[in-house]
């Protein structure tokens, strides 16, 4: 009050509360988001070892393998966490991936700027890197020759938008199917895209794969605006 005894504090008071309010509800909104997650990673931490068993030749294979899932997987984590858990762009995405791998000059990126919902952070993360494992161990990254791109962008409008990405390798080593039953080859066509909604396909050139994934922006891309 002042000298008149006129009240004149009550509306930053009363600002204060409601920012206060609004802090402890993103609070607990921030809090039940990571509790889902650290549940949903536990999911595929676990299907990852099991898929991994039924294919890992010997104990040393297994381990180094899981490992480097895990490691992928928390790759992407640690995106969202520095994001504050409200999604990661495409290229961001793609950059720490091949960043791993130490050739990242040789993969070309195109598209407009998509932040992605954690959802699909998680698993096109886990897409990424079984793309970038192959292509170490088999494709263009795997010798000198050849160049990876990565290209994506929506068609539709309204409710009905579509995402599209496709990686293409070219000029790089002759290419051998990977075989249906591996577990890179299952992440690809079923896994990640089925997380999102979408479907996914991989087709085998002579010096090189390509993988398409179509899906739902919706699916795909996180909520203007929203709040955790």
């Amino acid at each position: 009050r002042d000298a008149a005894g006129q009240i004149i504090g009550a509306s930053k008071i009363a600002r204060d509360i409601t920012s206060a309010r609004e802090n402890e509800h993103r609070i607990r909104m921030l809090m039940r988001e990571v509790n889902h997650r650290v549940k949903n990673q536990y999911s595929v931490i676990l299907s990852m070892i099991r898929e991994t068993n039924k294919r890992a030749k010997s104990p040393a294979e297994f381990e180094r393998e899981v490992r480097e899932r895990i490691t992928a997987l928390a790759r992407s984590h640690d995106l969202l966490v520095m994001g504050d858990w409200k999604g990661v762009t495409v290229f961001e995405l793609l950059l720490s991936e091949a960043k791993s791998f130490g050739n990242e000059e040789r993969i070309s990126m195109s598209g407009p700027s998509i932040i992605l919902s954690p959802n699909a952070v998680q698993y096109l993360g886990i897409a990424f890197h079984e793309l970038a494992t192959n292509s170490a161990k088999y494709g263009v990254l795997s010798g000198d020759q050849g160049q990876i791109s990565v290209a994506w962008n929506t068609t539709g409008s309204g409710a009905s938008r579509l995402f599209h990405l496709t990686w293409t390798e070219t000029d790089g080593p002759e290419v051998e199917t990977l075989g249906e039953g591996g577990f890179g080859t299952v992440v690809l066509k079923r896994v990640a895209p089925e997380a999102i909604g979408g479907k996914g396909n991989l087709e085998y050139g002579p010096h090189g794969i390509t993988w398409s994934l179509e899906a739902p922006l919706a699916t795909v891309e996180t909520s203007i605006g929203s709040e955790l």
